[in-house]
């Protein structure tokens, strides 16, 4: 009997263990959220406009943490100095008044998509010029509740922020955009925010820009002070480096070949007039519209770019060759009637002699036939002074020469008539605008890199 008793006991027991795991495998977990989010967030029970309590349930200030993730940079324009950035920005919290019951850890986690139903941070973005959130195909935003009351909130978002520039150094420029994260009306006193440990900022890796690279990026703390009081700020500072094999190819290389096409009305002949004067022209009408389409791509700034003084220079050189066939046409002109005038002296000389010849011969016939006529002697007299100064003429033209410099004797070769003038001054230009050129690409190029890589270790 007392056998029988103990069997049918253990069989009861058994069975009702059995049905008590019939009935945690049935439970609806997803009811015991409803359930837990009416008991945490329910009418009475929870006030919204209240901040949660400092750390550890002080009064101190509520602490939120903050990390955002870079989604993509749209474009980042130099004429209204902004940038465009979409990015998952996340706040984590403590509110002690949310936390629940997690049914041995079966509940990780309860999520909400209403953001009013709880108490959220103020921060606003002091640098935005636009935004807008994302609703497609639902609001990209939720809310997580853990069970000791921490709080996730989590949101996809696209800004339009100001980045305040400096175009000193364009096209080789480094550029720093902020993104600034403030409270809006909680003081320090009652909210701070700071950046979470570990990797607060994380970027998407295949992110592309079309003329910039993202060097690095670096956070920091802004903390502004009113007449209101002071209120918590973040930042994060995104350095980027302006890619310069765009402007190479679209700028730098097309102004250094307008400027050698202009030397080439250098080699033309003087007398072709109209090649040289369209050529001249034409190369620096372009010169000036492409000046023109570089400046209409950025802002009116006060100081001087580094490609103001590229294309400043480029210009004055195609205007200088120019001005060097103004020269060059009103030096052969010059040259031309200075040759025109010595030809008509001499031919006034020679036709003054003439005559003076035909007198003298008239002269001769008119004499008395019996005039005797001496013969001069071929001897030099010791008193003749007719003499003494042609043998000092002779002896001048006999004294050496003395030895030119270089610089002399390569202009000796081009003859020293007037006419011959215009063609030295090509010549001369010829070697002079390519040094001169080359002399400022090398200056050029040695100041504004050399700053360039000041700023990089900067």
């Amino acid at each position: 009997m007392g056998t029988g008793h103990y069997f049918w006991a253990i069989f009861y027991f058994t069975s009702l263990c059995s049905a008590s795991l019939a009935n945690n495998a049935k439970i609806n977990f997803r009811e015991k959220e409803k359930k837990v989010l009416d008991q945490i967030l329910g009418a009475g029970k929870y006030d919204a406009r209240i901040r949660p309590s400092g750390i550890n349930g002080t009064d101190g200030p509520a602490v939120v943490r903050v990390n955002i993730f870079v989604r993509s940079i749209s474009k980042i324009d130099d004429v209204t100095m902004e940038y465009s950035v979409q990015l998952t920005f996340r706040e984590q919290w403590t509110d002690e008044r949310l936390k629940f019951d997690d049914i041995q850890g079966r509940l990780k986690y309860l999520t909400l998509t209403e953001a009013n139903r709880v108490w959220m941070p103020d921060l606003f973005f002091s640098n935005e010029k636009e935004g807008h959130f994302h609703n497609i195909i639902m609001p990209n935003v939720y809310i997580r509740i853990f069970p000791n009351g921490s709080v996730l909130y989590s949101i996809r978002i696209s800004l339009t922020l100001a980045c305040p520039m400096n175009l000193k150094l364009y096209p080789l420029d480094r550029q720093i955009c902020s993104l600034r994260m403030a409270s809006y009306g909680w003081t320090t006193n009652d909210l701070v925010f700071l950046w979470k440990e570990g990797d607060p900022v994380q970027v998407v890796k295949n992110l592309h820009l079309p003329r910039f690279t993202l060097e690095k990026f670096l956070t920091d703390y802004c903390n502004s002070k009113t007449n209101t009081g002071e209120y918590s700020c973040l930042k994060v500072d995104l350095l980027f480096k302006r890619e310069f094999s765009y402007y190479l190819i679209q700028i730098y290389i097309p102004c250094c070949m307008l400027v050698i096409v202009s030397w080439v009305s250098f080699w033309l002949d003087q007398g072709a007039v109209p090649a040289r004067v369209s050529l001249g022209v034409t190369t620096l009408l372009t010169m000036a519209t492409q000046t023109s389409g570089i400046n209409a791509s950025l802002p009116p700034v006060s100081y001087t770019k580094a490609i103001d003084v590229w294309t400043g220079v480029c210009l004055t050189f195609v205007f200088g060759a120019l001005l060097e066939f103004a020269l060059v046409n009103y030096a052969s002109r010059s040259g031309l009637n200075k040759a025109n005038m010595h030809k008509e002296n001499m031919k006034k000389k020679r036709r003054d002699l003439e005559q003076a010849s035909l007198d003298a011969a008239s002269d001769l016939l008119d004499t008395d036939s019996n005039a005797t006529f001496a013969m001069k002697p071929l001897v030099r007299h010791p008193g003749d002074p007719l003499a003494l100064e042609k043998l000092r003429q002779c002896e001048v033209h006999m004294q050496p020469p003395k030895r030119p410099s270089c610089c002399k004797t390569w202009l000796s070769k081009f003859p020293t008539r007037q006419c011959s003038r215009s063609k030295r001054i090509d010549v001369i230009s010829r070697i002079t605008f390519p040094l001169v050129f080359a002399l400022f690409n090398l200056v050029y190029w040695s100041t504004y890199l050399f700053r360039e890589e000041e700023d990089e270790t900067f």
